[in-house]
């Protein structure tokens, strides 16, 4: 029987199945882009709701996509091979 009340996490963090090639690395890389594209989330609606400045915003989704790149490169995960042929 499906879980009627889902927990708090589920309904904050909320991850989705990986559908590319199931390589460790590839796995690894995606948790990491939805973990960035959730927080980039959260940096826009405190921006909107005026709590943080455009230019904090702005630094902030900076430094993610940064840790972003750098995970990418640690994984191995080349720009070429990216997306199908």
């Amino acid at each position: 029987m499906p879980e009627s009340n889902p927990s708090k996490d589920d309904f904050l963090y909320p991850h989705y199945s990986y559908h590319g090639e199931a390589k460790p690395e590839n796995i690894v890389f995606n948790a990491n882009l939805q973990e960035f594209a959730q927080r980039v989330n959260y940096i826009c609606n405190l921006e909107t709701g005026g709590k943080i400045t455009s230019n904090e915003a702005y630094q902030q989704i900076k430094e993610l996509w940064q840790q972003l790149d750098s995970s990418r490169e640690g994984l191995g995960i080349s720009e070429e091979s990216d997306g199908p042929e």
